[in-house]
């Protein structure tokens, strides 16, 4: 896709992303929207996958370590193909296979259940390593929340990946400064995060995560590293695209009423028409 496509891809899973956490009454706006242009990249340009075989043999990998995300997860699948978007508006309802955390055994497309902070790139770093030992091609990606950094486990999984040279393992670090209670640095500063991947043994990849050229090239370097495991860092906007969401740490976790969402969803129309335009 070019990146004029993946702009309003992009844009399209941040409606979605609206639309499911409204209709549910609770949900993770604000770090799904910042990471959707990394979902979007991912599931329509990066990874090798296929919507009619989900569980083909030689499928890319992704572990969604910062589970509460889920709302950016389902919509990127929703929109390639893994199921119907009308599934959206079942977000974390009874019945509903779209649970409010990735559960793998309901969701098509999804290749580890996440939820409990730190331990994706655990079960992310025991795939690229499984690849390894059996001679498999995929590849293994994994995002993290910049808060999720906080937990002692993600270290432990870093130290492993390097010291096994795992060269299939992008992890990708949502930086967008926020996390429940407020500033990461405010809680318990992970920063510098480049420098402490670089002491882990990483390659590392700082870039903008609302730029496609950037995510472009970021990923393309990543496939090139060998002996050791990449990290892509981006720097991102928590609740981008929506004017009352961007930066404020109140909308981790809150769902916006009716006379919000329609505030949200005109704002990201405006954004899909000033794509159009170009």
């Amino acid at each position: 896709m070019t990146n004029l496509e993946l702009q309003k891809m992009a844009n399209e899973v941040r409606k979605d992303i609206v639309t499911a956490v409204h209709s549910a009454k609770s949900g993770h706006p604000g770090g799904s929207l910042s990471a959707a242009d990394v979902f979007t990249y991912l599931y329509f340009e990066e990874m090798n996958i296929d919507p009619k075989d989900p569980k083909k043999p030689d499928r890319d990998r992704f572990v969604l370590s910062k589970g509460h995300t889920a709302p950016g997860l389902y919509s990127a699948l929703a929109e390639r193909g893994f199921f119907p978007k009308e599934d959206l508006t079942t977000l974390r309802q009874i019945g509903s296979h779209l649970q409010g955390h990735p559960c793998m055994q309901h969701t098509p497309g999804l290749d580890m259940s996440s939820g409990s902070l730190g331990q994706g790139i655990s079960a992310a770093v025991g795939m690229a390593l499984s690849a390894k030992v059996f001679g498999d091609s995929y590849r293994v990606y994994t995002l993290l929340g910049d808060g999720e950094l906080q937990e002692g486990e993600v270290w432990e999984a870093s130290m492993f990946a390097s010291a096994k040279k795992l060269d299939n393992l992008c992890v990708i670090v949502d930086n967008n400064n926020l996390q429940i209670d407020g500033t990461i640095d405010e809680v318990n500063s992970p920063y510098p995060i480049d420098e402490k991947f670089k002491a882990f043994g990483f390659h590392v990849i700082n870039v903008n995560g609302h730029d496609f050229d950037e995510l472009r090239a970021a990923f393309a370097e990543a496939k090139t590293v060998k002996g050791q495991p990449t990290v892509i860092i981006m720097k991102t906007v928590k609740g981008k695209g929506v004017s009352f969401m961007e930066n404020n740490a109140a909308w981790h976790g809150s769902a916006p009423n009716d006379e919000q969402y329609a505030v949200a969803m005109a704002d990201l129309e405006k954004v899909g028409e000033a794509l159009c335009q170009k």
